[in-house]
């Protein structure tokens, strides 16, 4: 009767623990932004959760606002941010509601740059070329971490040139347009950027500091995640992208490729590192 007890008792805690399996064996709602630095963290980790057995569904939010309140309100499970700068004042708002996982990536860098053949280094010096750039900086979209701090360097250098709302894309084409003619231009750039490495550039000397220094990537969850999906989570702790293969990523995009396509053929030539990454404790 004793053996007859134990045996039950065992067989009760492997069907708890089968049941614990399988109960997490579920969909993972993963936010993201249409951003050249977020997709591809976003990209391979939907990859990677999809070997371990999840099924994933992937929502892209317009701006941080929004991404962090669909969060917050479990409309999605985790979402990659850079949360020390860029997204600081979303995670401060909301971190009560929130956890920090675990890091995906390191470097993100914002500033102002210039092509290499302009001779200046630092910021101070664009006052006395502000003639040469045409009196002005060329920016990105409004609202953006970038612009606010581009902002706050035209004011803190006393910068006589006017920073440039726009978009990504009306800076691209006046980077490469002013390249091409070896002319004087100065952007709001960051890495990482398939610009990095189309073009060469250089980030103007901060003396100030007004620019944060580089950044990490951070996979955040609703609060309580990682007790309800601790397998999901040892997944998550995994993965670790560089900088270098989220630009590299991104060039491949830029010459052609679909993202969903960039995506495929680095996990395809990194198999190995995604297996050692998938290798995680059973429960």
């Amino acid at each position: 009767m004793k053996g007859l007890r134990k045996a039950l008792c065992a067989l009760a805690m492997s069907s708890i623990a089968i049941f614990q399996v399988h109960a997490e064996e579920k969909v993972i709602n993963v936010g993201t932004l249409s951003w050249e630095d977020l997709t591809p963290i976003t990209g391979v980790t939907k990859k990677v959760l999809e070997d371990s057995g999840y099924t994933v569904k992937v929502t892209s939010f317009s701006e941080w606002g929004i991404a962090y309140a669909a969060l917050g309100k479990g409309d999605i499970q985790i979402l990659a941010s850079q949360i020390d700068y860029v997204a600081q004042d979303y995670w401060n708002k909301n971190k009560r509601k929130l956890e920090k996982i675990s890091p995906v990536s390191h470097g993100l860098y914002q500033g102002i740059a210039v092509p290499k053949y302009v001779p200046i280094d630092s910021l101070e010096q664009l006052n006395d070329n502000a003639d040469k750039f045409g009196g002005k900086i060329i920016g990105i979209e409004p609202g953006s971490g970038l612009m606010s701090d581009a902002s706050r360097a035209v004011s803190d250098y006393g910068l006589k040139l006017q920073l440039v709302e726009g978009s990504t894309v009306a800076m691209t084409a006046a980077l490469k347009s002013a390249i091409d003619r070896k002319e004087w231009v100065a952007v709001t750039i960051w890495d990482p950027s398939w610009m990095s490495q189309k073009f060469e550039m250089k980030y103007l000397q901060d003396p100030k500091g007004v620019f944060p220094p580089p950044q990490g990537y951070y996979w955040i969850g609703k609060k309580g995640f990682s007790e309800e999906n601790p397998r999901a989570r040892e997944v998550l702790a995994g993965i670790y992208l560089p900088l270098a293969a989220i630009t590299a990523m991104n060039a491949e995009v830029k010459d052609g490729k679909t993202m969903d396509q960039a995506v495929a053929d680095w996990t395809a030539k990194n198999a190995d590192l995604l297996k050692r990454w998938e290798n995680i404790k059973s429960y």
